[in-house]
């Protein structure tokens, strides 16, 4: 019988020992491979997590928040935060001056990130420590202030599962997202009931598995949209059985079409 892949917390990250930021923006570029997490921490300034591929799951004690693609996580100063993922990520992340980037608020928030903001995400990048404050390097710090301060707040969330048997799901469904076994088959697989894995879809996401997965799929659809394939294919590859059917789901989650997203 095949069981479904676990992936433990197996690699701690380690975090810059900062006081003070050298500069406004503070920007960290890591490829983590799965099973990479931090401890749990806090820090002075606020911080912008973006994942280039793969998704990051930031926990706090509020809830959960998850950067999938066209997503990044805003992270206020002061929130008590650890940032996990699963799966194999390119990370980007930015430690930003309170007084240049003044997001506000007291709560993390998920961004829809705009082609612009993404571009100027890789820019400033590749930054180093001690970029001067008076050439064009502070004025693309600038102009990425100014931007993320007009990226909308996603409407759309994703709780993600605690419990080993419900992540080593997550995990298979990260890298295989057309995958169509019903719950019943991973309790099998889990060597748990149905009930119990249904109990704790519930419990620990706030809806059940069917729809949770759907949200999932829908939610990860967007790095195949990003990567230019087409509605036909991306529809197949996340586990729809046609374009009308993905479309629809589309619209019902995000609010618009996939042509409409990217025409936007």
């Amino acid at each position: 019988m095949t069981r479904p892949r676990p992936s433990p917390l197996r690699s701690e990250r380690s975090l810059p020992a900062l006081d003070a930021l050298p500069r406004p923006l503070f920007a960290r570029v890591e490829s983590l491979s799965a099973g990479t997490f931090s401890a749990v921490h806090r820090h002075a300034w606020g911080q912008l997590s973006y994942a280039i591929e793969g998704v990051l799951d930031i926990r706090t004690p509020a809830g959960n928040y998850v950067a999938l693609p066209q997503c990044a996580v805003w992270i206020p100063a002061g929130l008590e935060h650890q940032v996990i993922n699963l799966g194999q990520v390119e990370m980007r992340s930015f430690y930003l001056d309170p007084v240049l980037f003044p997001l506000g608020g007291d709560r993390c928030r998920v961004l829809h990130v705009s082609l612009l903001v993404r571009e100027l995400i890789k820019a400033a990048s590749a930054l180093p420590p001690d970029y001067p404050l008076d050439g064009p390097e502070a004025r693309l710090v600038w102009v990425l202030a100014d931007q993320l301060e007009a990226l909308p707040e996603a409407s759309f969330s994703l709780e993600l599962p605690r419990d080993p048997r419900l992540q080593a799901i997550y995990v298979v469904l990260l890298e295989s997202p057309g995958d169509r076994r019903t719950l019943a088959r991973w309790a099998e697989q889990a060597a748990a009931s149905e009930r119990n894995l249904a109990r704790l879809f519930r419990r620990e996401t706030g809806m059940p598995f069917r729809v949770w997965r759907q949200r999932l799929r829908l939610m990860l659809s967007l790095g195949g949209l990003e990567a230019g394939h087409s509605v036909t294919r991306v529809a197949l590859d996340y586990g729809y059985d046609s374009p009308s059917a993905y479309i629809a789901a589309f619209r019902t989650l995000f609010g618009c079409t996939p042509g409409e997203l990217e025409r936007r």
